[in-house]
């Protein structure tokens, strides 16, 4: 790893680094935050998942997350979107496809095939090597936004073993069957929708393994509410498996980081109880 930068808050450090990523084959690049505590002893892990056009450097600017962290005893992980380096046909024409745009899955459909592995990144590389060069534990937790946010949903659904509790705000709920996600998907696994499913919150919650109780907030003043996020198809899919599901709607909030902001600390105190 190569340490980019380091910057003091509340107490605690943060770190952003770049590595080469045998998941990806591309050089990534993550943001650490650790807590005070840290300094001391080890602490348990929150991994944040950004949405489409972000990377490691959106919520770490713009949640207000590292006040709240820092008494908590919280670390904080952030990586990038997608892979990055690459120049395939039509990896940069759109913000929903592509660059910024990995969706946290494994691609199987060259070119993209060869490098967009987010989810193994996420799942496997990335927290391996989290917790053999910093002092925290292994005890995860798993958050993210938007396209993020559907992304630790099916993290933590795919993988109960490996976190101890998730949240989302705003996630893509039922990316097979909204725009983002069928342009997304057609792309990375083909035509053959049954691929898809196993990429999608709203379908692995029938056959979750573990029930992870499911935080999320989601703004009621969201301009893609209806046509993208669907939370209310996730809902009834948790209600019809019995599946322990939080969904607060917020009156008043977009999409932004102002909501998040808004909202970041009950997420936090939220995970912190179920690592502690």
């Amino acid at each position: 790893m190569e340490l980019l930068s380091s910057t003091k808050s509340f107490g605690g450090w943060l770190k952003r680094y770049k590595h080469e990523s045998l998941s990806v084959k591309s050089e990534m690049t993550f943001a650490i935050y650790l807590p005070p505590q840290a300094e001391t002893q080890k602490v348990p892990v929150l991994y944040w998942l950004s949405g489409l056009t972000c990377n490691d450097e959106n919520f770490t600017q713009k949640a207000g997350a590292f006040r709240k962290a820092s008494e908590l005893g919280l670390a904080i992980v952030c990586p990038d979107t997608s892979p990055r380096g690459t120049d395939y046909p039509h990896e940069h024409e759109s913000y929903d496809f592509g660059s910024a745009a990995g969706f946290y899955i494994n691609a199987t459909v060259e070119p993209y095939s060869n490098t967009y592995h987010m989810y193994d990144y996420v799942v496997q590389e990335l927290p391996h090597l989290v917790e053999a060069n910093f002092p925290v534990t292994e005890k995860r937790s798993i958050s993210g936004h938007s396209m993020g946010g559907h992304g630790a949903l099916i993290c933590a659904l795919k993988n109960p073993e490996k976190y101890q509790s998730v949240s989302a705000f705003a996630p893509i709920a039922n990316p097979t069957n909204c725009p983002w996600g069928e342009k997304a998907f057609t792309g990375y696994l083909g035509e053959d929708k049954a691929t898809w499913n196993e990429w999608d919150a709203t379908l692995l919650v029938e056959n979750a393994s573990e029930r992870l109780h499911l935080l999320i907030d989601q703004g009621e003043a969201d301009n893609f509410l209806e046509e993208q996020l669907k939370p209310d198809v996730l809902l009834e899919a948790c209600e019809k498996a019995d599946h322990p599901i939080t969904l607060r709607r917020q009156l008043g909030y977009d999409h932004s980081y102002f909501f998040i902001a808004s909202f970041i600390d009950d997420h936090l105190e939220h995970h912190a109880k179920a690592l502690s």
